[in-house]
Parts: structure tokens; C-alpha cells; sequence
């Protein structure tokens, strides 16, 4: 790892050179420490499926898996997450094929506007890998942390437990 610094301003910026894996590909990128996982993924590595929400952690819309587990990629330091397995909305489809949860939740139209919706797809990944036949409550219960503003969840809750039995019956 090397690092650089640049001036913006009067003040100098600190770069550090880090690796990340991300949908299956090692990238290296220089970024300054303070930058978040989802600047970088969305400004330094063009993957733009991850969402900018409320940036507090508190809206589920910048949800990326992290070794299969649901982390907030506004809270996330890069830096950190060096030579872990990250996946973002645009790494769940498989050999150019959509992930059964993307067909389940465009069949049954469970997105509207749509820009919850890669938190919401990755969370939902995230539950089904763990627990692939989930209760209606296991669901809501996984995907508690991802807020929608237009729709009522009754049509997530139905695309998850579809591809949930889609999923089971392969």
C-alpha cells in the first residue's frame, strides 16, 4: 500500500492507495481516509446501483453485503473493508442472468420509483442466503433497516417470499 497527498485549498489531503473487492473483482483505487464506501463505489469505481439516502445510516439505501452481511456504505470506511468480499446491486446477477429477487420484484412490481431498491434487493439477498425459507416476519424483520417511501412493503414482502421459494425448488 503507498499513499500520495495533494492540495486542495490550503490544506494538504492524504491519499492512501487500498484494494477492494467488489462483485468479484479486486480494483485499487487512491482515496482520501475520510471518504465513505459509498463515495467510492458510486465516484471512484462508476458502480452507481448503491444509492445516496439520508447519509446517516438511518434509511437502508446505501445497503452493500460485506461478506454477506448488510452494512451501510454511507457509515463504512473503505480503508477498512480492504480484501473483503463486497457486493453491491450490480454484482447480484450471475453469467448475465438477474438474480431471482430482481425477476421476482419486477414481476410483481415491487418497486416504484425504484431508488430504495438495490438496498433493498442486497438486504434481501442477505436474509435469504442465511435463512432460505423466511416467515413473513423473518422478512420484515431482515429488511427493517430499509425504509421505501412509495410503496406499502406488501409488494416486497410477496417478491422476497417468491424468489425465496423459486430459489428453495433449485
Amino acid at each position: 500500500m503507498s499513499s500520495t497527498e495533494y492540495a486542495v485549498g490550503k490544506r494538504e489531503v492524504h491519499k492512501e492507495l487500498i484494494r477492494l473487492r467488489v462483485n468479484g473483482e479486486t480494483r485499487e483505487v487512491y482515496i482520501p481516509a475520510h471518504k465513505t464506501l459509498l463515495e467510492v463505489l458510486r465516484e471512484d469505481l462508476n458502480l452507481t446501483g448503491t444509492k445516496h439516502g439520508c447519509e446517516l445510516g438511518e434509511c437502508g439505501t446505501c445497503t452493500v453485503l460485506v461478506d454477506g452481511e448488510p452494512v451501510l456504505s454511507c457509515l463504512a470506511l473503505p480503508i477498512e473493508l480492504q480484501d473483503r468480499d463486497i457486493l453491491t446491486v450490480e454484482g447480484l446477477a450471475e453469467r448475465g442472468l438477474a438474480h431471482p429477487l430482481q425477476v421476482a420484484f419486477a414481476e410483481l412490481g415491487a418497486a416504484q420509483c425504484g431508488y430504495c431498491t438495490p438496498g433493498i434487493l442486497v438486504a434481501a439477498k442477505s436474509l435469504l442466503d442465511g435463512n432460505p425459507r423466511p416467515t413473513r416476519d423473518e422478512i420484515k424483520e431482515g429488511l427493517a433497516g430499509n425504509l421505501c417511501r412509495c410503496t406499502g412493503y406488501v409488494k416486497i414482502l410477496e417478491a422476497v417470499e417468491l424468489a425465496a421459494r423459486r430459489m428453495t425448488r433449485q
